[in-house]
């Protein structure tokens, strides 16, 4: 029997909720990875008084991104579906969501972190979008990375391909804290800043506080899945380059 995508529990603190990603080493955010954490979310948050939510990964890297195979034609109108489905729920989510990040952070998986209140980073972290090496963009990405770094860091990003460093996130503003040990930090946070708190005064903080946010990402994303599919995948380019990444193999664009 398999184990599950998602590693679920409680703890130090019963008001924190832990999600890891247990899918190593890539933790690759596919279709069951996608559906364990929102059934995860769905299962646990209303169950008990809740302060926060700590997502971490299982091995050295966080997560090399969503799953190549589902951005495929045949494929990827549900893969975008549910894993905006997602983003928008941790983004509308009652109570702060903690991230915890070593290693690589790509593609999907830093469109995952996107969504979070506050990011901590190991030193060997590692952030990008490389969707644009494969013909395609992130459409969370395009959507949410301006909100956080500003609009000319996060265009070039995203059309440029590159990952930055821990600390060159967090000069930027996507993380908040750099430590050895991520989680370690991330639970002294929440220790400093939460544990004290009422939950049901942190729930309409957070209300308050991303109301906006939710609204904007919620109609952004709709325009960006449309041009995603509408558009991208019906050219050459987009399907030859996810071909050849996963055939290994340099793509060769016909610009069209």
């Amino acid at each position: 029997m398999s184990t599950p995508p998602v590693q679920v529990w409680r703890g130090p603190d019963p008001t924190l909720l832990r999600l890891r990603l247990a899918r190593p080493k890539a933790n690759i955010l596919d279709a069951a990875m996608i559906a364990g954490l929102d059934v995860a979310l769905t299962a646990n948050l209303p169950q008990v008084p809740t302060r926060a939510i700590l997502i971490d990964a299982e091995g050295p890297h966080f997560s090399f991104g969503a799953s190549v195979e589902e951005h495929l034609p045949a494929a990827c109108a549900a893969m975008l579906c549910s894993f905006h489905a997602l983003l928008l729920r941790l983004l509308a989510a009652p109570v702060p969501v903690l991230f915890a990040v070593r290693g690589q952070c790509l593609g999907g998986g830093m469109e995952l972190v996107l969504t979070g209140t506050r990011v901590f980073a190991s030193p060997d972290a590692m952030f990008g979008q490389p969707e644009i090496r494969l013909g395609v963009f992130a459409p969370a990405a395009s959507a949410l990375l301006p909100e956080r770094i500003g609009r000319a860091s996060a265009e070039a990003m995203l059309l440029g391909g590159r990952s930055v460093d821990a600390e060159a996130a967090r000069a930027a503003g996507l993380v908040q804290a750099v430590a050895a040990d991520p989680e370690a930090a991330a639970l002294a946070w929440f220790d400093t800043h939460l544990a004290d708190k009422s939950a049901a005064a942190i729930r309409c903080a957070m209300a308050a506080a991303r109301g906006d946010l939710l609204a904007r990402t919620r109609a952004r994303l709709a325009e960006l899945e449309a041009l995603y599919l509408d558009d991208l995948m019906r050219t050459q380019d987009a399907v030859a380059g996810l071909q050849a990444f996963l055939a290994k193999r340099p793509p060769q664009w016909e610009h069209r």
